[in-house]
């Protein structure tokens, strides 16, 4: 059973291959580009396909993603489309999602933008805070990732909805599914949090009109992909102060060139990528049984559907 491993991490500091030796003694971990006689090749751990990868590896049975999203994957023409796709669900990593959801959510509820510009100013002044039963957060997307940040902000007491492309039903959440639920989940949400995945439908789904449907003077977290967001867009209506903040860790481009302007951005708050970040401890269990899986001929854990896009 041998592994290619596709990372701009030198062989040397890369923690994936030790637990994955640990779990499964008899892996063959390799790194790309070495990638040894090409026909023992049973699977491809990677973010990206570097030029010529699949060329290279014609006896591949199955790629796993380092990540939760797979939309470089699926956009990439070179990635034969039979091969089967898993995604990685890491346990550590949907919490550190809702952590940081948890803690734009709680910074934008208890005003601290405004204290902190009133602090670089010198000003003292005390502004009327809404009972959290009056904050209405809005998650899109209730996968994994959206039921387990809206499970994280149950405890605060927070007026609590979600959105999904399919009905969905969930304790304590008033929940709106498809088109004919978008408005109306907009109209109610003070806070939007977007956790959808990247697909040809949500790609831009952040723009001028559905800006222009939240209630004025709303918030904006987005912590699942830049293209989900029309930059121009988002700008424009902070700059009008139709949105009153936006708390952003994903962008179009990355890394975020030095002039844009989501750096200075008064109304921004600027993360690089670093919500939730892959932990290989607690992701390789997961990688292995995959391994297993394929070397027994069985459906792989977190498979994707390619015509869902995740």
């Amino acid at each position: 059973m041998a592994l290619v491993i596709v990372s701009r991490v030198h062989p040397s500091s890369d923690v994936w291959a030790p637990e994955m030796r640990r779990l499964m003694p008899e892996i063959d971990v390799r790194y790309w580009p070495d990638v040894g006689n090409p026909d023992e090749v049973d699977a491809v751990l990677m973010w990206q396909a570097p030029d010529g990868l699949f060329d290279r590896l014609p006896k591949l049975k199955a790629i796993f993603a380092t990540g939760a999203g797979v939309d470089a994957i699926l956009g990439d023409a070179s990635v034969p489309k039979h091969l089967p796709l898993a995604r990685l669900v890491d346990p550590s990593m949907t919490a550190e999602m809702s952590e940081y959801v948890t803690l734009q959510v709680l910074r934008f509820h208890r005003q601290e933008p405004t204290y902190a510009a009133q602090q670089r100013d010198r000003v003292w002044k005390v502004h009327p805070q809404p009972h959290p039963e009056q904050r209405r957060i809005g998650v899109m997307g209730l996968g994994e990732l959206g039921q387990d940040a809206l499970g994280k902000l149950a405890p605060f007491g927070f007026a609590l909805g979600g959105w999904s492309r399919t009905p969905k039903a969930l304790e304590g959440v008033e929940t709106f599914s498809g088109s004919d639920g978008f408005a109306r989940f907009l109209a109610r949400t003070d806070i939007l949090v977007n956790l959808l995945p990247l697909t040809a439908e949500t790609e831009n789904i952040i723009d001028a009109r559905l800006l222009g449907q939240l209630p004025e003077g709303a918030f904006l977290v987005n912590c699942a992909r830049g293209r989900h967001v029309v930059d121009d867009d988002l700008l424009a209506a902070l700059d009008s102060g139709r949105l009153a903040g936006a708390a952003l860790d994903v962008f179009r481009e990355e890394p975020l060139p030095a002039d844009h302007r989501f750096w200075s951005h008064p109304r921004v708050i600027l993360t690089p990528h670093a919500a939730a970040l892959t932990n290989p401890l607690t992701a390789t269990p997961q990688i292995v049984e995959n391994l297993r899986r394929v070397q027994a001929g069985q459906p792989l854990v977190n498979l994707v559907d390619r015509s869902r896009g995740y």
